[in-house]
């Protein structure tokens, strides 16, 4: 029965690869059967994630620019806070990715979290799943701002990505949040603020010793809206 959905997504058919992802985020009838006749693809994962306001839709939007400016395809999934009343995506599509929506290389999809306390939706690994075999060469996940246990990101991306920015709170509040253990790469983003090179120098001498890692974790200095990073 679904053969013929799974390879029309295969040769790129983003209507059925929509209609999929929809019929798994409402659980429809016969969603599991679709799941497992999918077949295995390893395409990387990069998952953003830190506090609201710190930057990370507009930090995804000049990844996506650079991706495409490349030759890549590009599939994002962007986590959204649930309206209370229907459960849906309170902020739908976003604003600051705007520029994407037409373009045949780029593939956005907003989601819910329906609830759910780890800063995804209760079905982003199907969702996933399916989003892996569409021929995309990168897929990016955009939590929904963090807080103190909201980390889920890590066990399922590929490669994750912590933004961070000057003025979001001391360096501890950072540890707290349990962000130093999950992050792969930290962006300190608005790196043009006056806090920024104190706030880089404190979270590197934290990064030294933090938890006996053997790699060193990148710090990088962006100004995401203006495309600039250092």
């Amino acid at each position: 029965m679904w053969q013929q959905q799974i390879q029309e997504i295969l040769s790129g058919n983003i209507k059925t690869l929509a209609r999929c992802i929809s019929l798994v985020e409402n659980e429809a009838e016969g969603f599991e059967n679709l799941l497992q006749q999918l077949p295995a693809k390893l395409t990387p994962v990069i998952g953003i994630t830190g506090p609201p306001g710190a930057g990370k839709s507009t930090l995804v939007d000049a990844l996506i620019d650079a991706m495409i400016g490349s030759g890549k395809k590009v599939g994002v999934l962007c986590v959204d806070p649930s309206s209370p009343f229907n459960l849906g995506a309170l902020l739908g599509d976003r604003i600051r990715m705007s520029d994407w929506y037409n373009n045949e290389n780029v593939y956005i999809r907003s989601l819910a979290t329906r609830g759910s306390l780890g800063g995804l939706h209760p079905k982003i690994i199907e969702i996933s799943d399916i989003m892996k075999i569409a021929g995309f060469d990168y897929i990016i996940i955009e939590t929904v701002g963090v807080g103190q246990s909201e980390v889920e990101i890590a066990g399922l991306a590929d490669c994750t990505v912590v933004v961070v920015v000057p003025e979001a709170g001391d360096e501890v509040q950072t540890m707290k949040a349990g962000l130093m253990e999950v992050a792969d790469i930290f962006v300190v983003n608005k790196a043009d603020r006056p806090e920024a090179d104190v706030f880089v120098r404190n979270l590197n001498l934290m990064l030294a010793p933090a938890f006996n890692k053997n790699e060193i974790i990148p710090v990088i200095k962006t100004i995401a809206i203006k495309k600039r990073y250092r």
